[in-house]
């Protein structure tokens, strides 16, 4: 087996170069390259690890086959169109906590020389002037600091500035009451902390939903005198917005470390002596970039060796501890979805996968994505576990995970139930030996089967003489047939037959066995 190969695009800690290599991952670094230079080599890694720089278009992923993981040393991945990625099944990661305290401190520095002017003062004393009354600044004891998005950056900020004394309010849909309680911070609605804050700072990444938050309309409402920190993403506040209200004074002063185009070389703010900027130094200390490198090199080791997933922005995270835990289940998953999707021939309308026993226990939101992939893989193409979730969502095909304790017959159980139009089917899987995946139950027909390469899946009426006509149809074929499993309800009934063959059944064989009396369906299944 050869071994995994990555590209590290951007320059990065040579200590991540050394994991990669001590891991057993072949990696080359070439920076610097342009969109066809990176197009025309791409082809031939399995992994990708870049900052800001490098560009990730759907252009440079249609011509990577092999690409499996795309790792961003840093938090933001405007740079990844991560949804073609999701489509051609490319997990996106990040590293959200690497420099996590280095753009917190950065956020803060900021606003203590925006409250005190120091660049200004610096450069005007530098000059040779003492102007000490020009440069009157504000005291941060006792004022309202008002954070937007209060995750691994905002809470860093925000305990940061209770320890220098500020009352902190923060607005983030996804900062729970208790949350804001251990933080020792006041969750409000965006209006308010507007009307309240002193200063504001901002640390949310930057989305349709977040795109010019800051604007005309948002500055209007907030108190004349507003000190405002971006040190997130440009794009959060609106420029020429934001400029206009820092000529009128509504806002006393603003500091900036991100621009809507970078790098910003030029740009109308420039020319304001109440702005600070610095060039996008949020991560920039050595600390941070080490940190970073080092993250996102182990990620991506653990993920091309061992199928660990960290820090994933397009699917369920396996840790390196799930990862040999979850393997054997992972095989089932897929067998359970690729059954089911071959024997479905009309529309999906909802899928229940329920998770019994062991297995209950266990991070099972990698299950379910494969059991999906493996569902869908037979109806269309190109699915996979990353981006078969988000196909479903497509597709309105409602997805639910039920867990439950101890099984009344197996220690560990997965079932999977799918309705289309015209009916639901079930199927259900365990562990022998805790490793190799068996069939256990098909439509609550009890059978116990393993799945080789090549399956024919019989459903027939139970009379005598069918085990023998079917096997005597296959031998006059040619067809071997290495493991016979049969299942049935009740005497005179429903039954099914699950055959393992050593080859694939041709049509016309398929055909005869169609014609055979008592035989109501049957099909040929791959996997």
């Amino acid at each position: 087996m050869s071994k995994p190969k990555v590209l590290i695009s951007d320059k990065l800690s040579p200590a991540a170069v050394e994991i990669f290599k001590s891991r057993g991952v072949d990696v080359d670094v070439k920076t610097g390259l342009k969109p066809d230079e990176l197009k025309a080599i791409i082809k031939d890694y399995n992994g990708l690890a870049i900052r800001s720089a490098t560009k990730v278009t759907a252009e440079v992923m249609a011509v990577a086959p092999n690409l499996k993981v795309v790792g961003r040393a840093g938090i933001g991945v405007d740079n990844v169109d991560v949804e073609a990625a999701t489509a051609r099944g490319v997990v996106v990661m990040n590293t959200p906590f690497g420099n996590a305290i280095t753009t917190a401190e950065h956020a803060l520095s900021m606003m203590m020389a925006l409250a005190r002017e120091i660049p200004q003062a610096n450069a005007s004393t530098h000059a040779g002037k003492w102007e000490k009354s020009k440069f009157m600044g504000v005291e941060l004891y006792g004022k309202v600091l008002g954070v937007i998005g209060c995750g691994n950056i905002g809470s860093i900020v925000a305990d940061r500035a209770l320890g220098l004394k500020m009352r902190v309010i923060a607005f983030d849909p996804f900062l729970s009451s208790e949350r804001a309680t251990d933080l020792g911070v006041e969750k409000v609605e965006l209006a308010d902390l507007f009307k309240r804050a002193d200063f504001i700072t901002l640390h949310t990444p930057l989305t349709d939903g977040t795109r010019n938050i800051v604007d005309a309309k948002a500055i209007s409402t907030m108190k004349k005198g507003v000190r405002i920190v971006n040190c997130a993403r440009g794009g959060l506040v609106n420029e020429a917005d934001l400029k206009a209200a820092l000529e009128s004074g509504h806002v006393a002063g603003a500091a900036l470390d991100v621009f809507e185009e970078e790098p910003a070389k030029s740009n109308p703010l420039f020319a304001l002596e109440n702005v600070i900027c610095t060039p996008h130094l949020g991560a920039s200390t050595n600390e941070a970039q080490e940190n970073v490198a080092l993250q996102v090199a182990e990620q991506m080791a653990d993920f091309l060796l061992t199928g660990a997933v960290s820090n994933a922005l397009n699917m369920a995270s396996v840790s390196a501890e799930d990862a040999p835990r979850l393997k054997p289940y992972m095989k089932l998953a897929d067998q359970l979805g690729s059954f089911a999707g071959q024997i479905t021939k009309t529309a999906i309308k909802a899928v229940t996968i329920e998770y019994s026993g062991h297995v209950s226990e266990l991070n099972t939101r990698p299950l379910t994505a494969i059991a999906l992939a493996g569902l869908l893989g037979p109806l269309m193409e190109s699915v996979n576990m990353v981006n078969a979730p988000k196909i479903a969502r497509e597709r309105d095909i409602e997805v639910t995970e039920i867990k439950r304790g101890e099984h009344d017959l197996y220690q560990t159980l997965m079932k999977l139930t799918v309705t289309t139009e015209r009916q639901t089917r079930s199927i259900s899987g365990t562990l022998f030996g805790g490793s190799l995946p068996r069939l256990v139950d098909i439509n609550d027909i009890h059978i116990e089967a393993e799945v080789g390469q090549y399956l024919l899946y019989v459903i027939n009426d139970d009379k005598p003489g069918f085990i023998g006509a079917l096997g005597t149809t296959l031998g006059q074929a040619g067809v071997n047939i290495a493991s016979f499993h049969l299942g049935r309800p009740d005497s005179g009934g429903d039954a099914i037959a699950l055959l393992n063959l050593d080859q694939a059944v041709p049509e016309s064989v398929v055909a005869q066995v169609q014609a055979l009396p008592h035989v109501r369906q049957v099909q040929t299944l791959g996997f």
